[in-house]
């Protein structure tokens, strides 16, 4: 993934709503805030009535994207955290 790529998917996430960070069993999880999601979902519901500009098509790209990125991470630190924890056996959860 090039820094151009990067960029275009920054762009695609508002500065003024950040990730947000919440706790679940102890474990940081990320997630695009309520306003990204919701902006996904509308997308995604107006694409199967019409198709969506040009335009549109990018940001529900980048969107989507990112959150398979935001997913990764999750899986990153979940593993992290089942091998490193109190009892950990060494494998990692999936």
């Amino acid at each position: 993934m090039g820094a151009l790529h990067l960029d275009t998917l920054m762009q695609a996430l508002p500065l003024d709503q950040p990730v947000r960070i919440e706790l679940h069993e102890g474990v940081p999880i990320l997630r695009a805030p309520p306003q990204v999601q919701d902006r996904v979902e509308d997308l995604l519901s107006r694409r199967q009535d019409a198709p969506l500009t040009s335009d549109e098509e990018r940001e529900l790209l980048c969107l989507e994207e990112i959150d398979e990125l935001l997913s990764l991470i999750n899986r990153l630190v979940r593993n992290a955290v089942a091998t490193s924890g109190p009892g950990a056996d060494g494998i990692a959860a999936v």
